[in-house]
């Protein structure tokens, strides 16, 4: 169970985290979780380029040693990246030290290609974290979860029930979670196209966090 649009009151729960960017002008703020791997990230960028979006890749510090170079086009195209972990961690089931060391793990594969930020983006796995892994991140990272879940990853969601409900779930500010992973694959490349036309078309940009 999930929901596509994140509730007010969750938000309000945890105000610490950053859920969206609400603000005047028509700004969208794409994420995508899980990579970089061939050609499913590569198809991203190929779309996000068509339509000059940038965006957000929380990406897994295995996966960037293992594609270091799809990770730096990524970043040579101008988007920008966040940590999601070494190995896709859920922090509910992990000591805040496991969990702690993990992240510093991709955060040393970031350094290996000389990625740095001034604050640097954290993404939990499954947007689970503890209390006292939240505590420790806080000042080094910012914690970043979402306003609208796409379902990409939802096996049994139609690429057209995944397209409908995330049309009807952005708004103004909006950090929208898409995956460019094998799982979400089908549906990510129905939906992301499409997405990036229909609000392209309502004069909408797609911005990096």
């Amino acid at each position: 169970m999930y929901w596509h649009k994140t509730p007010a009151l969750v938000k309000s729960l945890f105000p610490q985290f950053l859920w969206d960017k609400p603000e005047d002008t028509k700004t969208i703020y794409l994420t995508f979780d899980d990579g970089p791997i061939p050609e499913v990230t590569d198809f991203v960028l190929e779309e996000l380029s068509t339509f000059k979006a940038k965006a957000t890749f929380f990406v897994v510090g295995d996966n960037v040693r293992k594609y270091p170079e799809i990770f730096n086009r990524v970043i040579d195209n101008g988007h920008s990246a966040g940590n999601h972990t070494y190995n896709h961690l859920n922090g509910w089931r992990t000591t805040a030290t496991e969990y702690l060391d993990n992240i510093s793990l991709c955060q040393n594969e970031f350094s290996k290609q000389g990625y740095a930020r001034i604050v640097k983006l954290f993404r939990p796995p499954y947007g689970l974290i503890k209390r006292q892994q939240a505590q420790k991140l806080n000042g080094d990272y910012k914690i970043v979860m979402w306003d609208v879940l796409t379902g990409d990853f939802d096996k049994s969601l139609s690429p057209d029930k995944c397209l409908s409900k995330t049309l009807a779930a952005v708004s103004d500010g909006s950090i929208v979670v898409f995956h460019d992973s094998k799982k979400s694959e089908r549906r990510l490349k129905y939906v992301l196209p499409r997405v990036l036309q229909h609000f392209s078309d309502q004069d909408y940009t797609f911005a990096a966090l």
